[in-house]
C-alpha cells in the first residue's frame, strides 16, 4: 500500500491481480483494466490469455487455489 510497482509480464499469470494492466501492442497502449475487465472486452488481452491457457484447461482453477 502507498507504492506504485511496474511489472513487465509475458506471462499473465504474474499480473492477474494486479490492480491496473496495461496491454501494450505495437509500441501502443492498447488496452487497460482488471483482469476481469480485459477478458470480458475479448481484446488483446484476451487473446493472449488464450493463447497461454488453452493448453491447460484447469490452469484458471490451478491459478486460483481450486
Amino acid at each position: 500500500q502507498g507504492r506504485s510497482t511496474l511489472v513487465i509480464a509475458h506471462r499473465l499469470s504474474n499480473i492477474m491481480d494486479a490492480d491496473l494492466i496495461v496491454v501494450s501492442d505495437g509500441g501502443r497502449v492498447a488496452e487497460q483494466g482488471q483482469h476481469a475487465e480485459l477478458l470480458a472486452r475479448g481484446g488483446a488481452y484476451a487473446r493472449l490469455y488464450r493463447a497461454q491457457f488453452t493448453e491447460r484447461p484447469d490452469m484458471p482453477q490451478i491459478l486460483a487455489g481450486v
